[in-house]
């Protein structure tokens, strides 16, 4: 980790979604494998998880065709894994990442504007915010159906900045993939790796501003 930028501290706050205020990408690679397994490919999860976060639909689809042929069946692959996502979440529930809500909360107190910036659908993040509690936390929520370009297209990055009025220099971005903290740091922002199922940066050529072990830890962090 280089060393960070010194005595930084954000005037807004934009969080990446899946993997950093949900538990969701570890669902995702039950989906991957179960789906996988199903259609005789075997564990896509365990192979690729790490290799897609991040991505949206078109990349995800780009990347399986790549590795595994431009036969891959990949449109019954994701509407296969996406019915064992939702089960999966409709019969337990989808976890909130350790320190959401704590985090939140000191961004309210210190008058701090929130934004999500996320690789998913309009319609799944707001439903996901919705049934956390947390949609009205933040003033501005940008999906990857209101960008033309994907992380690490910096894209998502400045419009939810712009949705805050806020100078991308002056803002942080909270995110646990490679493709999201390069997007953050090509928008300007100071990035911060927050691990969930990829744990360090180190090998990747761009490495965040810094790197907190949960949002709890960022939390306290923000609060002095």
């Amino acid at each position: 980790m280089k060393e960070e930028k010194k005595n930084f501290y954000p005037e807004a706050v934009v969080f990446d979604m899946d993997g950093v205020m949900f538990d969701s990408e570890r669902i995702v690679q039950y989906s991957f494998n179960k789906a996988g397994e199903e259609m005789g490919y075997g564990l896509l999860g365990d192979e690729n998880i790490c290799f897609t976060l991040g991505m949206n639909r078109a990349g995800r689809k780009a990347y399986f065709k790549e590795k595994y042929g431009q036969d891959f069946p990949y449109d019954a692959f994701q509407e296969r894994y996406s019915e064992i996502y939702k089960e999966y979440v409709k019969r337990n529930g989808l976890p909130v990442k350790p320190g959401l809500y704590e985090i939140l909360k000191v961004l309210e107190k210190k008058g701090i504007p929130a934004a999500v910036a996320t690789s998913s659908s309009r319609e799944n993040a707001l439903e996901n915010l919705r049934r956390a509690g947390i949609l009205e936390k933040f003033q501005a929520v940008i999906t990857g159906d209101m960008v033309r370009a994907a992380k690490p297209d910096p894209e998502i990055y400045q419009k939810a900045c712009e949705s805050l009025n806020i100078e991308p220099e002056k803002a942080m971005a909270l995110e646990d993939a490679p493709k999201g903290i390069i997007a953050a740091k090509r928008a300007g922002m100071y990035a911060v790796f927050v691990p969930d199922i990829l744990e360090n940066m180190e090998k990747f050529p761009v490495l965040p501003d810094r790197k907190e072990e949960s949002l709890l830890t960022a939390a306290v962090w923000l609060s002095r």
